[in-house]
């Protein structure tokens, strides 16, 4: 990032000493990260013409009946799309309001009403499930220092359940009174709860079942009223009943090749874990309130659950592995686990990527976003599994290839700022009483102040002096940074970090020779060796 010199005049009242305490904390407070580019957006739109060819030869050659699909980005349906039949008999188009069943990515919407109730005291993620599912009471548990489960367990898929989607999927139809009957005849659990991730089907039931115990009200009733309806969801529905006819899409099954239509499954108890069906513009809005969680700020709350919780969801609770191979010498990483109803995965490419399929008979879809990067995609299909991951991947490179699809750019805290501007002063010229009051206490312990004055000292001359800063001030975050140094006959690269203390000061310093290979950035997630 490119830093703006008028700041530092502003901030001569954090230099040294006699500021007071509010003043301190205020200068160690980060504005939020920002885009840099201005033309951000146009660029990603330039990819929508190829975003529309890799979505109609992914129908094409997998037989998808018909798809939906959108384009996020900053918490607004940039662009949406709709392809091929919702209905194969009648050859009725989908177009971008026609209503697909999302199967298991009714998940995260399950998992943001229990947050919802935990921020209005209601519950604690740390409760024991039973005390609002008695019939859990009555569990064996594996071992005898099993933890009980906790609600916290059944949100990251780590309560000790068999994964079970062969089976889950044709549970949707049992009746609140049937699932009762299931606890009570027992679970039997693959891992000791807390140990382990496991996708759970069942787990996600039962948080269901806490929502209507301490919402006061049926599960469907309360999603709709609680989290769709303030979101504008007015598409989205957990009934194949509620949809109009004109705008349901139906879901089929390729057997030899023909497509053959798969009878509706109902709604019931297991509703939660993957009964709701929406439309590729509510589920468009749906990410963008995910998006608009990010970054951290100052400012009113104004969706229905509160922005730390909707970004506390979006971290990693239970690790669920990773991978690294390598493809002719190219590194490849796929790391993460699961958060609250969604899962969030590192590649190479990208630090984090947040994401959920569906599937179910007659169904498939994703949807996938990258918080750093404020921008989203969404795919619905009616075709049994529909599996959109290589094709959502292809959009993603298209839109990088823009050049737009750039992460936030994080902004240091004004402390920052003052003490760059102090470290560039001490290091053209070292002065005692200027470097005692920059320091944090570790400073001289870690390396004496005689040996760090000698050190840059001795580098300064070997870059014919008169050095100055050149270039963007690189920041890592609030309180750590990087810069360029060009001196007379060479250059330097200066780094520093900020202690934990009000006022913060200087913890870390590093300056060295600047090389032909040497670069303000942090080298890449996966680089080969």
């Amino acid at each position: 990032m490119i830093l703006h010199r008028p700041l530092v005049a502003i901030l001569t009242l954090l230099a040294l000493g006699g500021t007071s305490a509010s003043a301190q904390t205020r200068g160690s407070v980060a504005p939020p990260a920002r885009f840099a580019d201005t033309d951000r957006i146009q660029k990603l739109r330039s990819a929508v013409p190829e975003v529309d060819r890799l979505m109609r030869e992914f129908m094409e050659k997998n037989r998808v009946p018909g798809i939906g699909y959108g384009i996020i980005v900053d918490g607004q349906l940039l662009h949406a799309n709709a392809m091929g039949l919702r209905e194969v008999p009648s050859k009725a188009p989908v177009d971008t309001t026609s209503v697909f069943r999302i199967a298991s990515m009714t998940k995260s919407f399950t998992a943001l009403a229990i947050l919802q109730l935990r921020d209005e005291g209601r519950l604690s993620l740390e409760d024991p499930a039973e005390r609002y599912v008695p019939e859990l009471a009555r569990l064996r548990y594996p071992t005898t220092d099993s933890p009980r489960i906790t609600i916290r367990h059944l949100l990251s898929h780590s309560e000790g359940f068999p994964e079970d989607n062969p089976w889950g999927d044709q549970q949707l139809a049992a009746t609140d009174d049937d699932l009762a009957r299931m606890i009570r005849e027992g679970i039997p659990f693959s891992n000791p709860p807390g140990v382990a991730y496991e996708y759970s089907n069942y787990g996600f039931a039962i948080l269901g079942r806490i929502v209507a115990r301490v919402g006061g009200m049926p599960f469907p009733k309360y999603l709709e009223e609680k989290i769709l309806r303030p979101l504008g969801m007015t598409s989205t529905t957990l009934e194949f009943a509620a949809v109009p006819a004109a705008r349901l899409a139906h879901g089929y099954r390729l057997q030899d090749g023909q497509w053959l239509e798969e009878k509706p499954l109902p709604d019931g108890a297991f509703g939660p874990m993957g009964g709701l069906l929406t439309s590729i513009g509510d589920l468009g809005r749906y990410v963008g309130f995910m998006l608009a969680a990010w970054p951290p700020r100052d400012g009113t709350e104004t969706g229905p659950v509160r922005r730390a919780s909707v970004r506390e969801m979006q971290q990693v609770t239970r690790y669920s592995g990773g991978t690294a191979t390598a493809t002719d010498g190219a590194p490849t990483l796929n790391a993460g686990g699961y958060g609250y109803g969604l899962g969030v995965r590192q590649t190479c490419r990208f630090s984090v990527s947040v994401a959920h399929s569906g599937g179910l008979p007659g169904f498939g879809s994703q949807m996938r976003w990258l918080p750093e990067y404020g921008v989203g995609i969404v795919a619905l299909g009616n075709l049994t599994y529909t599996g959109w991951g290589g094709v959502i991947e292809q959009a993603f490179e298209a839109l990088a290839r823009t050049g737009g699809l750039v992460p936030r750019t994080p902004e240091p805290a004004p402390v920052l700022v003052e003490m760059r501007e102090q470290v560039t002063r001490l290091v053209n010229r070292w002065d005692d009483r200027l470097a005692d009051s920059i320091a944090a206490m570790n400073l001289y312990l870690d390396e004496s102040k005689d040996r760090r004055a000698a050190a840059i000292g001795k580098l300064v001359a070997a870059t014919g002096g008169s050095c100055r800063n050149e270039g963007p001030f690189e920041v890592e975050n609030a309180l750590r940074g990087r810069w360029k140094m060009q001196c007379a006959t060479g250059a330097l690269r200066v780094s520093i970090t900020l202690a934990p203390t009000e006022p913060a000061r200087v913890q870390y310093l590093d300056v060295t020779p600047w090389t032909a290979t040497t670069t303000l950035a942090p080298p890449p997630a996966c680089r080969s060796r």
